[in-house]
């Protein structure tokens, strides 16, 4: 590399032939490598990545587009990107866009109806981005999603949805049951739910596994109480619960609706988990720092964006399509849950 110098002396961007030369192959298959082609086998693979990694080679994104008539952009569409779960889903959507090589463009909705959310899919359209994912976790933008005429490739992260080729969805339903069965299995008999708000899939998915597993028991059920997502909605559900002395268990819809309810529980005088249990939802970073530490269900946000890239790159390239099979939720038992007082 003393001799690829810029004038004035500055060392120049390595380049894709001295890559070929470090790794003792040809520039044809480095570029196969950066193309991900099935036709390089795993040691040539490996060589080639190591040259890039010991040169600090990148890709030049303007000649790739031109190569594969593709802009190399991906679009997003979001809503709710002050939730957990979405916020954590972009995250992940954009990392792995990064790995991939390629930009994002986001469009942030304020609210979510038919035409708002078809405008953001032609706005994207119109932009000349490759594919686009819409990460808006509620029935407002599922219902917009469904025959959009653009011809692209797009994907949607749909909470409660069954497996799709065009559907990235958590087995939000399981979740729900394991949260409710851990606290029959601790001897509960009459456990409430804190539920979402009206609209999300996510919402009605948890409610109906919290019944699911209550029918499975033969247990009787109360009418969820609606929350909004929020510590203060999972507050004002805690204090109607807080006086009713036949409440020893409580399962809410997320770990911020928790923190609400166990403030509730604790500013009237109950007792967590002596008097009232509480499990929550999604396991948010906070969730292992509650008083006391929250027993709930994570749920990996991050790798529904990577699913979501890796879908639409399979799309883009033109590859057959599977189902996307369902992430599995995670039960993560902590000190707000035990058996109910004899």
């Amino acid at each position: 590399m003393e001799g690829n110098r810029k004038k004035g002396g500055l060392p120049a961007q390595p380049r894709m032939v001295d890559v070929a030369k470090l790794a003792g192959v040809s520039h044809q298959t480095v570029s196969r490598v950066l193309n991900d082609s099935p036709l390089v086998g795993p040691e040539l693979k490996a060589r080639v990545n190591d040259a890039i990694r010991l040169l600090g080679y990148r890709r030049n994104q303007t000649a790739r587009a031109l190569a594969t008539r593709r802009t190399m952009n991906l679009g997003v569409v979001c809503f709710g990107i002050e939730k957990y779960g979405p916020t954590l889903a972009l995250y992940g959507m954009a990392e792995a866009s990064r790995e991939a090589g390629y930009a994002t463009s986001l469009v942030s909705l304020p609210e979510v109806g038919r035409e708002v959310v078809r405008a953001a899919l032609e706005h994207l359209a119109a932009i000349g981005v490759d594919g686009i994912a819409v990460i808006a976790p509620v029935r407002g933008a599922m219902d917009a999603v469904l025959g959009f005429s653009e011809d692209l490739p797009l994907i949607a992260f749909e909470p409660g949805a069954e497996q799709g080729e065009r559907i990235v969805a958590i087995d939000e339903v399981l979740g729900a049951r394991l949260a409710t069965r851990h606290l029959i299995e601790l001897g509960h008999t009459a456990i409430w739910h804190i539920a979402g708000p009206v609209g999300w899939p996510g919402a009605e998915a948890r409610i109906r596994g919290w019944r699911e597993e209550l029918s499975a028991h033969r247990l009787a059920m109360h009418d969820p109480i609606r929350g909004d997502w929020s510590a203060a909605s999972g507050y004002r559900a805690g204090k109607l619960l807080a006086d009713n002395p036949d409440v020893t268990a409580v399962y809410v819809a997320n770990d911020q609706m928790a923190l609400g309810v166990i403030e509730a529980l604790h500013t009237s005088g109950r007792k967590i988990p002596d008097d009232i249990s509480i499990a929550g939802f999604d396991d948010i970073p906070e969730a292992a720092y509650y008083r006391p530490p929250l027993t709930t269900v994570k749920l990996d946000f991050e790798q529904v964006g990577r699913r979501c890239v890796e879908q639409l790159l399979r799309m883009i390239k033109g590859e057959e399509l599977s189902l996307v099979p369902l992430l599995k939720p995670d039960f993560r038992l902590r000190q707000s849950t035990a058996p109910p007082r004899k």
